[in-house]
């Protein structure tokens, strides 16, 4: 049973004798793009995809944001009344970055009452510890946060490190990284990631983790199949009002009742 699983049999399934069963993602999401087949856009997009390979993300009822200083100053009190449910907020990159605008989003989209959560952008140069050290020292422990999430992707245009260890390599300090989050945070991480990084690393493993996944012009179970996933970010060319310019969208996978109850449980 995958840690989602856990969290949705936990929070939204009847608990009988026999125990609970894991949830079927795949049909679940699939169920949704059927019920929703007629959806449109709820946000525009500079950059909008109109054929979808496997389903488009429309239909599904929950959407959510993640942003860093490239989105300049945020009005979260109007991101909120546009619909908007969820937020993953950068903070910290490698073992000495922080986001400049992290602190700030941090406690304006708490005031505006938006359920969020911090991400780290992972640095193949620098160890997992010293990541994670770096993450913790300034990401609060706030009671009421989404679970924290691990961003790990190819970054063939960083100008310090291109450096790709082997896939074992990877997934050793990933769990290294996401093991010290879980002990210090009380939850696990979500891992965020894309097709190429999925591929060569993560394809076959790590089943028992959160997957966010990026996936532009098709669903999910088209560019990763076989992969359960909680949430789905589906833009980077979104837009949002109360947010300038472009920023990525996101869904989460289930329908709005399943949303409230795993947030009942994530944000304890």
């Amino acid at each position: 049973m995958t840690r989602l699983a856990g969290l949705i049999c936990a929070a939204i399934m009847a608990v009988a004798a026999a125990g609970c069963t894991k949830v079927d993602y795949s049909a679940l999401t699939q169920s949704l793009d059927s019920t929703y087949a007629a959806a449109t856009p709820r946000y525009g997009d500079s950059d909008p995809v109109h054929e979808w390979e496997g389903g488009a993300p429309f239909g599904f009822p929950v959407h959510g944001i993640d942003v860093s200083k490239w989105q300049g100053v945020i009005d979260w009190p109007t991101v909120r009344r546009a619909g908007i449910e969820f937020a993953f907020i950068k903070a910290t990159e490698g073992g000495d970055m922080l986001d400049d605008a992290f602190m700030r989003n941090w406690h304006d989209s708490r005031r505006a009452g938006m359920p969020r959560s911090a991400y780290h952008f992972y640095y193949f140069c620098t160890s997992a510890r010293r990541q994670a050290r770096w993450f913790i020292r300034n990401v609060p422990r706030e009671r009421g946060a989404l679970p924290h999430v691990l961003d790990v992707e190819w970054n063939h245009k960083s100008p310090t490190c291109r450096l790709r260890p082997p896939a074992d390599t990877v997934r050793s300090e990933m769990t290294i990284f996401l093991d010290m989050l879980e002990r210090h945070y009380g939850k696990r991480p979500i891992i965020y990631t894309t097709v190429d990084f999925h591929r060569d690393n993560l394809a076959g493993h790590m089943d028992e983790e959160v997957f966010w996944l990026r996936s532009v012009k098709a669903h999910p179970h088209v560019t990763y199949p076989g992969r359960d996933w909680a949430f789905w970010q589906y833009t980077g060319t979104g837009l949002v009002p109360g947010v300038n310019g472009d920023t990525d969208i996101n869904v989460f996978a289930g329908n709005r009742n399943q949303w409230r109850d795993w947030l009942d449980v994530a944000t304890r």
